[in-house]
């Protein structure tokens, strides 16, 4: 029984993904700041200067995933990222991106927080440009939101 549980995590830890690599220390990274649960970096491949990832330790694909106090505690660092971005960039304003899961856009199956500093002429653009081809309507579709709101407030969980 022993060598079986010695198994699992041997195959655990060779099954970590970039992000888990870099929390083991076997991947170099910019660390900006770090929590108990979490830990921020410079993202290499920055939107723009001072694009930060925030990650937590547990790797797992999506948010769901992650228990309550795990969330809260991601999102105290995402907090405190911003807090540091603002001093150097002297700004208020950031465009905070989670892409949960592959459909979405996540490239490594860890979950991940862009933390990105926003400021005047950054060449930045909206969650809009995200989606060039969807056609937006001139009227909200009011009966087709009513009928999706109610389904969804019927779920239990």
């Amino acid at each position: 029984m022993k060598d079986n549980n010695l198994n699992a995590l041997a195959k655990a830890m060779s099954d970590q993904t970039l992000f888990g690599k870099i929390i083991a220390g076997e991947i170099p990274s910019h660390k900006v700041a770090s929590g108990k649960d979490w830990y921020a970096f410079l993202d290499i491949f920055p939107r723009r200067d001072g694009h930060t990832l925030v990650i937590p330790h547990k790797q797992v694909a999506n948010l769901q995933q992650l228990t309550d106090e795990e969330i809260a505690s991601l999102f105290l660092g995402v907090k405190q990222v911003q807090n540091r971005l603002s001093e150097v960039f002297d700004t208020t304003d950031f465009t905070i991106c989670l892409h949960d899961g592959p459909l979405a856009g996540q490239e490594v199956p860890h979950v991940h927080v862009h933390v990105i500093p926003r400021t005047t002429d950054d060449g930045g653009r909206t969650l809009m440009a995200m989606w060039p081809n969807t056609k937006i309507s001139e009227e909200p579709n009011h009966p087709k939101l009513s009928a999706l709101a109610e389904k969804l407030t019927g779920v239990e969980l």
